[in-house]
């Protein structure tokens, strides 16, 4: 890498930013080098000259094509910069488009090179405003100008990919059509066959100065209000439908440097649907005076995308408390706990009482009190037996159920209930609820250990959100490497290409790709090694499939879940400790192997629409085979 003066001191307005430590870690993340080299994967995967005339022959048919205004707010524009920003839509493959162009400039030369090139092409409208009135009023002066029935928003200095535009209409003209609930989000519940798109995204990437070099791809996930809350993921390049705008009012200068923000934020909630076209459609050009290049020079744009997420969660009834991460643009949303709901703790568990005693342990210091633990026995030696009556000394049967009573050192209930068949996790957990008498159950593994008290809460006030079926946790293996960071449906190579977890085996103190790693999202699986669920929709699903006795139980419960059209999320606030299945043995037997198959065919036969399609909450552009947000080499 090339040492340059400017990367001498944004690495320094870092250093002061983050600390030592926390500099060091982000610095080796960056310095790595990537499976995948993206400058050489776009190139592969950018529309060709043929593609792009295949393009404009096939548009050229289309009798229901919008016309989409391209709106652009200028203000002392540099001339290359606002050269390449025009022929970058003038190359545009779909050409029932308009440009929009509306100047605050306090000379001239903005002007004089708009006018050379409006007088060539009536599609190109400009106007002058004497004032600058920032860039929210600024932008809705723009359009206010425009003709069309969508409204594309593109910042002064970057560029378009010349098929952009053809890829968003092309979406457009399908419509978005509920084939099942697994595309369902909160915001478009009751859908009927065929919805409209009324906003647009595509995924986008860095350009150097001279607008050559390409790098940072964004590769974004289907609609995920989740991770909108946590970080302003859809940004470039946004299309909206004009009566949506009309619907939802325009920008607002209040949140000047979060303006777009905000707007999407309020157009998210009145869509009828969102759709994402996962290519590389814009190009955010990065330079020194660019805030891709220097985040830190607009905080008053952090303090405003924080006043947009809480002006967005009182407009939806949410109560939350939103603050600023240290990573700047990306923010946390805690949501308060609403009553004093019991929740049921669930521990399938067979022997091992030293890590049993060490999850308890970490249970009791919950800051949140209202709960039970239900330990369900699978076959364990006298000694547990010992160690079950030491702990809950009332013996029960019960229609044939042995069941242990006691108490916690809170005060809460502690149920031992003994389940006397062979393993089989699925069942397990349908026999522990029997037990249970929570509206919220926490399914957890013997093997975790918390390492927050108030990871319960964090939990609790998460899943009492009624667009919320499940909540998980971020795990990590006793070396502080993640195990678990929220589950992608078709991610693992060969035969185990159901499902995997993410970001495993990655450092601790690491974020991630775009600090997913941290940042709530929505998932389409989280492990049952610690989850949450709504006792109602628990029982809506029919708890866990049987037939899944160790494998894929968890996924196929979140899919079940998400069929409901709920909502799967991923809370790394709530942490612990997973010493990996201990209590169950690896899969080295024929017999073993021979289950294993069948689960996996179980698997393909029930969710083989979303196996094909691919995972809505992951980019089709992502490896299937690594589960860490790498480039899919498709070679």
């Amino acid at each position: 890498m090339k040492i340059t003066i400017s990367k001498v001191k944004k690495g320094m307005r870092y250093l002061k930013h983050y600390g030592l430590k926390e500099f060091i870690v982000r610095l080796q993340e960056k310095m790595e080098a990537e499976d995948v080299p993206y400058e050489p994967w776009y190139e592969k995967h950018r529309a060709t000259e043929e593609q792009l005339l295949g393009q404009r022959k096939k548009a050229a048919g289309w009798k229901d094509a919008p016309v989409v205004s391209v709106v652009v707010p200028l203000y002392c524009t540099k001339e290359i910069f606002l050269r390449e920003m025009i022929a970058s839509v003038k190359a545009q493959s779909y050409e029932k488009w308009e440009l929009c162009l509306l100047d605050t400039s306090e000379d001239t030369a903005v002007e004089r090179v708009v006018c050379e090139y409006s007088k060539e092409d009536s599609r190109i409208v400009y106007r002058h405003l004497p004032d600058n009135r920032g860039i929210a009023e600024n932008t809705n002066a723009g359009i206010a100008m425009a003709s069309g029935e969508w409204i594309a928003l593109l910042d002064h200095d970057d560029l378009l990919a010349p098929d952009a535009l053809f890829e968003a209409v092309s979406l457009i003209r399908k419509g978005w059509r509920k084939e099942t609930g697994l595309e369902a989000s909160f915001f478009v519940q009751g859908a009927e066959k065929q919805v409209p798109y009324d906003m647009i995204y595509t995924d986008e990437d860095k350009v150097d100065f001279e607008g050559k070099h390409h790098f940072q791809p964004h590769l974004k996930p289907d609609f995920n209000i989740d991770l909108l809350r946590s970080n302003n993921y859809i940004t470039h390049f946004l299309l909206v439908r004009r009566t949506l705008l009309d619907q939802v009012g325009m920008l607002r200068k209040e949140y000047d440097g979060a303006q777009d923000y905000d707007l999407i934020l309020r157009c998210a909630e009145g869509a009828r649907a969102i759709g994402h076209v996962p290519r590389i459609l814009y190009h955010w050009r990065c330079h020194q005076e660019s805030t891709s290049e220097n985040p830190f020079s607009k905080q008053y744009a952090v303090d405003a995308g924080r006043r947009a997420i809480e002006d967005h969660l009182k407009r939806m009834g949410v109560q939350g408390e939103v603050s600023a991460s240290k990573d700047m643009g990306f923010y946390t949303v805690r949501y308060p706990v609403s009553g004093e709901p019991l929740v049921s703790v669930i521990i399938p568990s067979k022997d091992e009482t030293e890590t049993l005693k060490k999850c308890l342990a970490s249970i009791e210091k919950s800051i949140y009190s209202n709960y039970e633990v239900v330990i369900v026995e699978n076959n364990s030696g006298p000694e547990t037996f010992d160690f079950y009556r030491s702990i809950a000394g009332t013996e029960t049967e019960t229609d044939g159920v042995r069941v242990f009573e006691g108490t916690l050192s809170g005060g809460q209930r502690l149920c031992i209930a003994v389940w006397t068949e062979g393993f089989n996790y699925s069942a397990l957990n349908n026999f522990g609820v029997r037990h249970a008498r929570g509206d919220y159950f926490v399914l957890m593994n013997n093997d975790i250990e918390l390492m927050r008290p108030d990871w319960l809460a964090e939990m609790l006030g998460t899943c009492q959100r009624k667009e919320v079926g499940i909540v998980g946790a971020k795990l990590y293996y006793p070396d502080h490497t993640v195990q678990h960071a929220g589950i992608v449906v078709g991610v693992g190579g060969n035969a185990r290409g159901i499902g995997q977890n993410m970001f495993a085996g990655l450092p601790g103190e690491r974020t991630g790709y775009l600090h997913k790693a941290s940042l709530a999202m929505d998932y389409s699986a989280v492990t049952a090694a610690c989850l949450m669920v709504k006792r109602s929709v628990y029982e809506r699903v029919g708890g866990f499939e049987e037939h899944l006795a160790v494998a894929f139980n968890d996924v196929d419960f979140c899919l079940k879940v998400r069929a409901l059209g709920m909502l799967v999320v991923y809370q790394p606030r709530v942490e612990a400790w997973h010493y990996e299945s201990k209590s169950r043995g690896s899969e080295d037997t024929p017999e073993k192997a021979a289950r294993f198959g069948r689960e996996i065919e179980y698997m393909r036969n029930h969710w083989i629409a979303i196996l094909k399609k691919g995972d809505p909450y992951y980019n089709p552009n992502f490896s299937t085979v690594y589960p860490n947000y790498s480039l899919r080499d498709h070679s």
